[in-house]
């Protein structure tokens, strides 16, 4: 666009920081809330889970999910997230953010209660009927992960649009320490996993009442009255339809034909950036999602949760939630409001590359002296720099990824990151095998593996471009001229 085809987007990114600005901030962090909530609380229950359906009459030890089991009750969410996205970002580009973002909403609700009431006569129904809802619950936190994201992004102006997205997106880490704090106040799995439908119920009205984006409005459904209307209600913005007008794209002669994300022009203009962000996305989401829905088996591996057997099942269900609680409030939490303060002052490109960085050297002085960090009386240690790896994947990749990229899919890195799982059993078939896996690498041998994947995203990070204090349209380059 050029000249006088910018007014409606040039209001909008010229904007001052409003009061509707935070509330919007709250009603799409909700949804954030409650998709950390509903995807990291179910790493709490399991054991649990485990112990009231898979402990055999008259056995010395406590019950445990199988392997193939545990793999599907924890992962069948994140199967749903990568679709969820995939759907409904491409039905909020052809019907609208609002419609759309009220649809996800209710899907989560429903299936947050759902599944804390999956029935079944047997272990293996009732393993089924909870995989089943768990999917179609992350189908709908797919689908509000793009769209919450876009949502702030088109309202936020281009000086504290990073801000803006990261407070969004930091509302994930009170969605972790609320999962924690409600698994040691409910001791109940199936209330503990219906939790979730509250918060997410109390935005539902909110939700409703926000209007259409004025860029989807004045750019995609081309209604330029209605995005001038809505521009001036929400952000005080005074401008009149005849100027909106002029940002519908009807006639634009001073840039390029369209062209398809397959096209070469696609690839000239953003191949190396697009390839910059998916791969450093997607190599932070196996360290981090790794790391996040297992942590309680690499604290029980170095013995700072004590064996399971020495415990009842409401006392391990403290345990690894207290550890969740203590690792979210001290590393998690902290990173993502970090973010928040810094990232239009430091910038994208800089926050992230020290991220990475900082992950790798924490995971390597996890790995190397490991054995140092299992002898008795040095976990605390351990847990320290545990914690600080989550620090910096929140003040660092976590978090930018998801800034630069608000509708790419983002769980592929989710469900690979079950490999973890399997290669950090023991390489002792002996071991392995009391607890139903394979022989794997170890913990530490994983954490290497980890360390080269946040080590490689470190690399990939130069090939992302820096978006600190340009507008969405710059960093599409809409208004530049097409190839022949």
């Amino acid at each position: 666009m050029a000249g006088d085809q910018m007014h409606v987007l040039s209001a909008l990114d010229s904007a001052k920081t409003q009061w509707y600005h935070f509330t919007a901030i709250v009603i799409a962090g909700m949804g954030f809330f409650t998709d950390a909530y509903d995807l990291f609380c179910i790493s709490l229950v399991t054991k649990l889970i485990g112990r009231v359906y898979y402990t055999a009459d008259g056995a010395s030890k406590p019950g445990s999910l199988p392997p193939n089991v545990s793999a599907a009750v924890n992962g069948v969410a994140f199967v749903g997230t990568l679709t969820g996205q995939l759907f409904f970002g491409w039905l909020g580009d052809r019907v609208g953010r609002k419609s759309v973002y009220g649809m996800t909403l209710l899907l989560m609700i429903i299936c947050s209660v759902a599944s804390g009431l999956s029935f079944g006569d047997t272990p293996t129904s009732v393993m089924a009927t909870l995989c089943f809802f768990r999917f179609w619950l992350g189908f709908g936190i797919g689908g509000d992960y793009p769209l919450s994201a876009t949502i702030m992004s088109e309202y936020a102006n281009k000086r504290t649009r990073g801000a803006f997205i990261a407070a969004v997106f930091a509302m994930q880490g009170f969605g972790i320490l609320a999962g924690g704090a409600v698994a040691i106040g409910i001791t109940v799995w199936r209330l503990i996993l219906m939790f979730g439908a509250l918060p997410a119920a109390l935005t539902f009205y909110w939700r409703m009442r926000m209007p259409e984006t004025a860029r989807y409005t004045a750019i995609v459904a081309k209604n330029a009255e209605r995005a001038a209307a809505d521009m001036s209600k929400v952000l005080q913005v005074k401008i009149t339809a005849e100027q909106a007008e002029m940002a519908s794209p009807v006639d634009k002669p001073f840039t390029s034909k369209p062209f398809g994300l397959f096209s070469g022009e696609f690839a000239r203009r953003h191949g190396f950036h697009l390839l910059g962000t998916t791969s450093t996305w997607l190599l932070l989401d196996i360290a981090y999602y790794s790391q996040n829905l297992f942590q309680k088996d690499i604290f029980s591996a170095i013995g700072w949760i004590p064996e399971a057997k020495t415990m009842s099942a409401l006392d391990e269900l403290y345990h690894i939630a207290r550890a969740q609680t203590l690792i979210a409030l001290c590393g998690t939490v902290p990173g993502y409001w970090f973010t928040v303060a810094l990232i239009d002052v430091v910038g994208r490109f800089k926050i992230q590359a020290a991220g990475f960085f900082m992950m790798t050297a924490f995971m390597l002085a996890l790995a190397v002296p490991y054995d140092h960090w299992t002898a008795a009386g040095n976990q605390i240690g351990f847990v320290v720099l545990y914690a600080l790896t989550f620090f910096f994947s929140n003040f660092g990749p976590n978090a930018t990824t998801f800034i630069a990229a608000r509708d790419v899919p983002r769980d592929i890195g989710g469900v690979g990151s079950f490999g973890f799982l399997y290669l950090a059993q023991s390489p002792d078939p002996a071991k392995a095998a009391a607890h139903g896996y394979p022989p794997g690498i170890g913990v530490r041998n994983s954490l290497f593996a980890l360390a080269g994947c946040s080590l490689l995203g470190f690399l990939l990070t130069f090939l992302v471009p820096e978006p600190k204090g340009k507008s969405l349209e710059e960093m599409s380059r809409e208004n530049e001229v097409g190839q022949p």
